[in-house]
């Protein structure tokens, strides 16, 4: 892999950040859902930036917007089908952020303090 064109920093930048892998899971988890069911699912989201978040993640093809024609509106997000495929890139990220979490608990552990008398 050459590194001046490696796009892991494109990827990373397409659905990286506080809110949007919290985004993009819970339309995995729970499929299509409304702005209001998915912002009760992110209660610390601020209603701005779920907006501002939902735009961009469409404007990557990785959700999609269904607006109804009915008073009041009705709105659903959920996962294109492009947007699927980042489930197993979310699964392995989970995995490896798991362990992670795991390797940094052992190098919190006090080391072994040999006795120098035996």
């Amino acid at each position: 892999m050459n590194p001046h064109q490696c796009q892991v920093v494109t990827a990373l930048n397409t659905f990286v950040g506080k809110w949007k892998p919290i985004i993009l899971l819970n339309l995995f988890v729970n499929g299509t859902l409304r702005f209001n069911e998915l912002r009760k699912q992110i209660p610390d989201i601020k209603q701005r930036m779920l907006t501002l978040h939902l735009r961009e993640l469409e404007e990557q093809d990785l959700i999609k917007r269904v607006v109804y024609a009915q008073v009041p509106p009705k709105v659903e997000y959920s996962l294109t089908e492009y947007g699927k495929t980042l489930g197993p890139l979310m699964n392995a990220l989970h995995e490896w952020g798991e362990n992670h979490l795991k390797h940094l608990e052992t190098m919190k552990s006090p080391p072994l303090i040999k006795d120098p008398n035996s």
